[in-house]
């Protein structure tokens, strides 16, 4: 009995391979049929040596750090627990650069044994809560007409290398692991065809990416930390396919086991079997087999626990002490007026009406400040007079503004009071209360911001680890840094430094910096909790507002 419970390890002597980067769907994992896009003949007598490096290549592991990911659905529940899959920590430490990445595991196998089976059933074991599973499914190439013809009559090859875009697909799970946003293609299996719109995801703690040609390519295959191979019984395997393709692809039984006889069944021999021995471990009877499976999420949570690595507070708050603030820093004119202003709103007796009127009042003053910085080019139009007049036109493309919830988004009203048709955006940054890291849970932007000058607003900023993460998520969907204008009420000069220092071409403007932040990260003098005065409320205890989530 243990025997046949047992995990199964390959026969390989290889060490490990060494790990080597809107609200946007993200991609559903798919249980396997080989489907493709390029012309494959059965009869290829294409040598798998030239596909795969020497068993015996042996590589040094390297430590790495884990990351986390957004995708579609946002939620997978399980028997245990639900797990978010949206969201991600900052990945950067305070320099700005990459410190994490993500785990990556490969599960290989032939058609229908399971592989989506029992990538689900390591999430569940797993219990991190951010996770993406990626199909091969979905990287099949682009079919010309004739081949259409020929898959319409289950005379084409889709279990073949050549079937699959690997420039691709190792273009998006680097991006994935760095922690970019990706775009998927999405393939439609009744009509032999990628579909008009693609998905977009991020990476995430551990990414899990399934397909018959998992270890099929040398590049693919250096970026899979852990490759494992389903081995399941062919008959099963007939039989999951037959029950998959007629009821779930519109395919009749005859075709289905002419494509079986013809194309996938040597592709299994040929191409799909002798990867087993590239594999890391085992798993017989796929997702029967519990012990395996458990033996796997071991092993994940020591390589995530060897690869943790803390937000560093104590640099962050001591990297930039006595340095002088820096020029990407633009504060609001000290006038009379706004001076009194901030004593309004600081008063700690002050009515929350007031607070919210001179709150406001603030802020559309800062907005009008920052939009002085943008761009401008000359103009000339005709007054009612018939004169020229010459004057100056905005010269960017489009203004978006960006809140971080909950207080950020207390300055939309200003923003669009001032900017006519102005896009907006939210983003939920939220502490972890296990590493203290601020972790991103909601994520909505407009589509194509890449050209746009966006506005981030967030009404206090302490140490700036909120807003640095806002940021690297800005970057992320490819917003040029010197686009970026963060926006706050108070800051701190540990979050103005710690934001410049990261970001040196974002710009900076608030109306007061204040030198100091306490104990808990708090700004003092300071405002005190921003979102509570404003909305009424008194913050949980487990409960992170805007400068708790900055001091993260």
């Amino acid at each position: 009995m243990a025997a046949a419970l047992a995990l199964a390890l390959s026969a390989t002597t290889a060490s490990p391979s060494p790990p080597t980067e809107e609200t946007p769907p993200g991609v559903e994992a798919r249980d396997d049929g080989a489907e493709g896009e390029a012309r494959c003949e059965a009869s290829s007598a294409e040598s798998l040596d030239r596909l795969l490096p020497p068993v015996g290549t042996g590589r040094s592991p390297r430590k790495r750090t884990t990351s986390q990911c957004k995708s579609e659905p946002p939620l997978l529940r399980t028997s245990k627990r639900t797990i978010y899959t949206a969201g991600r920590p900052p990945w950067y430490n305070e320099h700005g650069t990459q410190s994490k990445e993500a785990f990556v595991i490969g599960l290989g196998g032939g058609s229908a044994s399971g592989k989506t089976t029992v990538a689900r059933m390591i999430i569940e074991a797993l219990d991190v809560p951010w996770v993406v599973l990626l199909s091969m499914d979905s990287f099949y190439k682009v079919l010309t007409k004739q081949q259409q013809e020929q898959a319409a009559n289950n005379d084409f090859n889709f279990d073949h290398p050549d079937a699959f875009d690997f420039d691709l697909i190792v273009c998006t799970l680097k991006k994935l692991k760095q922690g970019k946003s990706v775009k998927i293609p999405i393939y439609d299996f009744t009509t032999h065809s990628r579909k008009k719109d693609w998905k977009t995801l991020y990476g995430a703690n551990v990414i899990i990416f399934e397909g018959i040609m998992a270890f099929a390519d040398k590049q693919l295959l250096e970026l899979l930390d852990m490759k494992i191979f389903v081995d399941t019984d062919s008959d099963i395997r007939l039989v999951r396919r037959l029950r998959r393709d007629i009821s779930e692809r519109g395919r009749d039984i005859e075709g289905v086991i002419k494509q079986y006889n013809k194309f996938v069944k040597p592709a299994f021999d040929q191409y799909i079997q002798p990867t087993m021995r590239l594999a890391d471990i085992v798993v017989p009877r796929g997702s029967g087999n519990t012990v395996a499976i458990d033996l796997i999420v071991q092993h994940v949570h020591s390589q995530l626990e060897e690869r943790k690595l803390r937000w560093d507070m104590a640099a962050l708050a001591s990297a930039h002490q006595c340095h002088p603030l820096p020029r990407t820093l633009s504060v609001l004119k000290s006038t009379p007026q706004v001076r009194g202003m901030h004593t309004i709103i600081r008063d700690k007796e002050t009515s929350r009406d007031e607070f919210i009127f001179y709150s406001k009042r603030l802020m559309r003053l800062l907005i009008e400040h920052a939009l002085s910085f943008l761009p401008f080019q000359g103009c000339t139009v005709q007054t009612p007079q018939g004169q020229d007049y010459e004057g100056k036109t905005y010269a960017g493309k489009q203004i978006t503004g960006v809140s971080i919830l909950r207080a950020g988004e207390t300055m939309e009203p200003a923003l669009r009071a001032v900017c006519k048709d102005v896009r907006i955006g939210t983003i939920l940054i939220q502490t972890n209360q296990l590493t203290g890291e601020p972790e991103l849970h909601y994520l909505r932007l407009p589509k194509d911001i890449s050209q746009d000058h966006v506005i981030l607003m967030d009404c206090t900023v302490s140490t700036g680890a909120a807003a640095m993460m806002a940021v690297r998520v800005l970057l992320d969907h490819d917003v040029p840094e010197d686009k970026i204008f963060l926006l706050s009420l108070l800051m701190a000069e540990m979050g103005v430094h710690s934001v410049a220092y990261a970001f040196p071409r974002v710009k900076i403007i608030t109306t007061a910096v204040d030198k100091k932040v306490n104990d808990l990260f708090r700004i003092i003098p300071g405002i005190g909790n921003f979102g509570d005065r404003y909305f009424g409320t008194d913050a949980p205890p487990d409960w992170s507002d805007e400068e708790e989530l900055a001091a993260t």
